[in-house]
């Protein structure tokens, strides 16, 4: 009982400082991202270039997060924030006033650059100060606030163009959610302050007897560099960090193959969005239950039943496009999704901070979410791929693959980089 009082303590501190910035980001972004394409159409674009406007999202948060990480490093989590959202503010800006659609990209694409340094800065600033004991809990509760926007944002803007008749209400909403963060940030009590590391008890202890080359015995009397730093973790990033690649990959095809099955089964759009919507619901219902089997069971308790989950729910989904309740098993299998999806909240921000530098891991972590939001960047274009060259269906089967295959990266990798620390709780 009393590790669950502290706990509640504990994530209470963080509350005003850490996740209200980031409620107030992701829900002013979760209410422009759906009309990026939108807006893009009604400037004169096609669907392909709308589409590819809206992908500069993702290919600016792709180049932001090791930049992200050499500024955390240098300038710290809350300045790194303050440049990132007044940097935020201007790209808004230009969302607004963007003459041609190559201004409307430049902007968006800038816009997911401060994303990622956003993102970071509050990956970073957790994995240090939060106790390892409730640390799965705390980055739940983190990607649970990154979720609650993102979910409420898209009813927020339609609330806005049903007031207002115009996209851009939606984007003035974000830059008003954006100066507020900036104000709490800049004016509101340091956390990096008031709040010391919680890392600084354990590392002197440990480095002393420690003959394993593993992340924590790397020197930080020096700053590592950004790029030296990937190169001194190559093992982590290049066996849990592609398990973990693989995890981001099923999440990001789930967004896109639930959509276009609903659309090959020949329902409408409310049907279509009512199937995704309570599969969304389902998700973010769950997203607190990972932290707490992560930090009572281990890491590989969460990871485990998500992968398989999903891995498992696009294979049979796959398998039910030209039965005669093909409707029925599509919603069922969407719910199934959502559970998965939902079981892995927290899951890559917390194995991130398990394996990170212990003293100073925001160059890891740039390199860690590049790897990660690679995977989630890939798989769209994936499932387009097989879908021309094969069918719906079996893209649904290949990303079922890639997430059982990802299940065993997770059940082998796991517990080679992340030790037991159950007599530490």
């Amino acid at each position: 009982m009393k590790r669950v009082s502290n706990a509640s303590t504990v994530l209470r501190r963080f509350g005003p400082m850490v996740y209200l910035p980031t409620v107030l980001f992701s829900l002013g972004e979760g209410a422009v991202i759906p009309l990026i394409p939108v807006i893009a159409a009604e400037m004169g674009a096609d669907v392909a270039f709308a589409a590819l406007v809206a992908s500069a999202l993702v290919v600016g948060q792709l180049c932001g997060n090791v930049p992200a990480g050499w500024a955390v490093s240098r300038i710290g989590e809350r300045f790194t924030m303050v440049i990132a959202g007044t940097v935020a503010i201007a790209a808004g800006v230009g969302m607004v006033f963007a003459p041609s659609l190559a201004v409307l990209a430049a902007s968006v694409f800038l816009l997911g650059f401060c994303a990622a340094a956003f993102g970071l800065a509050r990956h970073a600033f957790m994995t240090t100060r939060v106790p390892l004991a409730f640390r799965a809990r705390a980055l739940s509760l983190l990607g649970g606030s990154f979720r609650l926007g993102v979910f409420i944002g898209p009813f927020v803007a339609a609330g806005l163009l049903q007031l207002f008749g115009s996209e851009t209400a939606a984007i003035w909403f974000f830059l008003g959610c954006l100066i507020v963060m900036v104000l709490l940030v800049l004016f509101g009590p340091d956390p990096e302050k008031t709040i010391p590391p919680a890392t600084a008890i354990r590392t002197a202890p440990l480095s002393d007897d420690s003959g394993e080359v593993v992340t924590g015995s790397i020197p930080i009397v020096e700053r590592v560099g950004v790029f030296r730093t990937m190169w001194l973790q190559r093992s982590v990033l290049g066996r849990l960090g592609l398990a973990a690649a693989s995890l981001s990959a099923v999440r990001s095809a789930r967004q896109v193959v639930l959509p276009l099955w609903g659309l090959s089964l020949g329902l409408d759009s409310s049907t279509i969005a009512l199937v995704v919507g309570v599969s969304g619901a389902i998700d973010f219902a769950l997203f607190y239950a990972s932290g707490q089997v992560m930090d009572r069971f281990g890491r590989l308790w969460a990871a485990m039943p998500a992968m398989l989950l999903m891995g498992a729910g696009f294979l049979a989904l796959s398998l039910t496009h030209d039965l005669d309740a093909a409707v029925l098993w599509f919603g069922m299998f969407a719910a199934v999704l959502g559970v998965g999806n939902g079981l892995s909240s927290g899951i890559l921000l917390t194995l991130g901070a398990d394996v990170a530098p212990k003293k100073d891991p925001a160059a890891f972590l740039g390199s860690w979410r590049t790897l990660t939001d690679a995977g989630g960047a890939i798989a769209p274009l994936l499932v387009s791929g097989i879908i021309a060259i094969a069918s719906l269906p079996i893209a649904a089967a290949a990303m079922g693959v890639i997430g059982l295959v990802g299940a065993g990266g997770f059940l082998r990798w796991i517990p080679r980089f992340v030790p037991r620390t159950k007599e530490e709780e």
